[in-house]
């Protein structure tokens, strides 16, 4: 076969370093659409973006070359320089990531969850809809590594 077909969903999820709520509802759509530009710039496509002040969430789909790290640290290296630029300062994002893989038929349903997040948030903490989402995706954890 002389050519490579695929379809690579993840969804990514990290925060705002230690949790601070930086991320202003006021410009937070702009910010989604400029990490949707960085992801088409290394072959991808942002399907969903979504988050509260502390944290966000993404659905991606990547190219067969791209390394999900890789396209993470692009992702954030350049989402911060780009709001630093727009003065928006304190603003760091925290070191890890969590990425899960997902087939194209979860691609509604997380859509969906990824678009109610303010509302989903008024239930649940981040933390604990991290640690299920580790739990769902049989992820080993440290919870105190976790929270660092």
């Amino acid at each position: 076969m002389a050519q490579t077909d695929t379809r690579l969903l993840y969804h990514i999820v990290f925060s705002t370093k230690n949790r601070e709520p930086w991320i202003d509802p006021t410009w937070r759509d702009e910010l989604h659409a400029y990490i949707g530009g960085i992801v088409r710039n290394r072959k991808g496509e942002l399907l969903a973006a979504g988050g509260i002040p502390d944290h966000i969430h993404l659905l991606v789909r990547l190219a067969a070359d791209r390394s999900i790290s890789d396209v993470v640290r692009d992702i954030k290296s350049n989402s911060s320089g780009w709001l630093h630029e727009r003065g928006v300062l304190p603003f760091a994002w925290q070191d890890g990531y969590g990425a899960f893989t997902l087939g194209p038929s979860a691609i509604p349903g997380l859509t969906a969850y990824i678009s109610n997040q303010v509302e989903h948030h008024a239930q649940e903490s981040f933390r604990d809809e991290f640690v299920a989402m580790l739990l769902e995706n049989e992820v080993e954890c440290d919870d105190q590594r976790l929270w660092m």
